[in-house]
């Protein structure tokens, strides 16, 4: 890697790729020279707009080609970027807008059917990306932009407590998504379906930075369907295609339709994949190499398989380290990282970013886990989630491990509820992909888990409660009106 900031690497995509395609988004097909010179305007219209070195403005709308050309134009013309969740409501988004100084926010006027109007009281400039704004600026670059300024602010998906901004440089995100390509085996000329959202580190980083940083084309995905990916992944012949394991579980019930042939890698994670599922991905898919890993806001990606990792390795574990990261286990079990990829910390407030990062640089993050001889790194839950049962700490990410390894069960969320006896006891929440029944599942539990593991009670789901980076909001399955 020899850049020192992100619009160096972008800008210089046109010299490295030129007339390959960059985007595909509906009727636009923009090659990599095309795009950059609509970044370079859009860096002109921001510098135009006020947006100087440090600046902050946010985006709120969907993957599109816009979105693209809006963030590295902002980054081009020394702003900083702060990407803001699409499926927040007015008032949550509202809160971040503010709490991050933006001066404008981005929108796509009419998505998910959101009113931007009330962010024009705060005195933040609403702009629409389908306008004219990012066209009409003069070709600008911002020429003093070094690799240690904060390029982006990333707030926490916000599952539990208030999202915090996590402020990261230029140079962390180069390097480590440099790596991330190597890993994920993206390669130059690669059609990169990318479902992720773009306000996600997985979408924008390990999306579309790897994707400049390599000279794939992005093709843009704002709300997944599985038909609409199905044909996507045919007609453009897409050969990358990240996902959460629903993702991959949509594509093994598809009905053969559509050709699927030009699949060649995949990237997923979670807490508890089944090592079956791999293995169908590996063997009924076309897929021929499948990475899974361990990342957070706060440090990116931090693990990730290796090539040559068994189905059972790749499905239980979150792989090792990636290259200048540490991994430690403290002694409540809570997963720790260190090293350059940590955040710079959380904007304006540093009380939460001296809770987060201790003296020594470890970053703690609320997760808990263990490493096995040769360093691979298991999940085993959150620390916030363990609820305890009679006196025995119990870790829902165990329990859900055991659930979804029967037949019937497509995917499992477990709480802790409240119980007159022993404190608290388990609660599973169920989508069934075959029939079951309450009883049989706690009876098949019982032969496969301590009795204190066992969930007392089952609450079966046509769907689980996601955010949009696919978390279970555990928060909303202890309200059973919020279901």
């Amino acid at each position: 890697m020899t850049w020192q900031t992100i619009p160096e690497m972008v800008l210089g995509t046109a010299t490295r790729f030129g007339d390959a395609e960059a985007v595909v988004d509906g009727e636009i097909r923009w090659t990599y020279t095309e795009l950059v010179d609509r970044i370079r305007r859009a860096a002109g219209a921001f510098a135009r707009a006020g947006i100087d070195k440090g600046d902050r403005a946010a985006i709120w709308a969907p993957n599109s080609a816009q979105w693209i050309v809006a963030a590295f134009g902002l980054l081009t013309a020394g702003g900083v970027l702060v990407p803001v969740n699409t499926r927040f409501k007015a008032e949550e988004a509202g809160d971040i807008i503010a709490r991050s100084g933006a001066k404008m926010v981005l929108v796509q006027q009419g998505f998910l059917g959101v009113d931007y109007s009330g962010f024009t009281a705060g005195g933040v400039a609403v702009i629409d990306l389908k306008s004219d704004f990012l066209t009409e600026g003069t070709a600008f670059e911002h020429d003093d932009i070094v690799g240690t300024d904060i390029a982006d602010i990333v707030y926490t998906s916000g599952t539990t407590g208030r999202p915090k901004g996590v402020m990261m440089n230029h140079l962390q995100t180069l390097r480590l998504y440099t790596e991330w390509c190597d890993l994920a085996d993206l390669r130059e000329g690669d059609k990169y379906l990318i479902v992720n959202p773009f306000f996600h580190t997985f979408g924008y980083k390990a999306g579309l930075v790897a994707s400049l940083i390599r000279g794939a084309t992005i093709l843009p995905v704002p709300v997944f369907e599985v038909d609409r990916v199905l044909e996507l992944v045919a007609r453009e012949r897409v050969t990358m295609l990240p996902g959460p394991p629903t993702l991959y579980h949509s594509l093994l019930q598809a009905d053969g339709a559509h050709d699927l042939s030009s699949l060649r890698s995949a990237v997923t994670g979670a807490a508890d994949i089944p090592v079956d599922l791999i293995r169908r991905i590996s063997e009924e898919l076309p897929f021929r190499s499948i990475m899974t890993g361990y990342g957070l806001t706060e440090a990116g990606t931090a693990t990730a398989s290796r090539p040559g990792d068994t189905f059972e390795q790749i499905a239980t574990t979150a792989g090792q380290a990636c290259d200048g990261v540490e991994l430690a286990i403290a002694d409540d079990g809570e997963v720790l990282v260190r090293g350059y990829s940590v955040m710079q910390g959380y904007l304006d407030d540093p009380k939460a970013t001296a809770e987060a990062i201790d003296a020594e640089g470890w970053l703690h993050t609320g997760d808990l886990g263990s490493l096995d001889a040769e360093g691979r790194l298991r999940i085993d839950g959150r620390k916030k989630d363990m609820y305890i049962v009679g006196g025995f700490n119990v870790y829902p990410a165990e329990i859900e491990g055991f659930l979804i390894q029967h037949p019937s069960v497509a995917q499992a969320a477990v709480i802790g509820v409240p119980d007159e006896r022993l404190g608290q006891v388990g609660r599973a929440y169920i989508v069934a992909e075959a029939p079951i029944t309450e009883d049989e599942l706690i009876e098949w539990s019982r032969d496969r888990m301590a009795g204190f593991k066992v969930p007392r009670s089952i609450r079966f789901l046509d769907t689980l409660p996601l955010n949009a980076t696919g978390k279970v909001m555990k928060d909303q399955l202890g309200q059973e009106k919020a279901i």
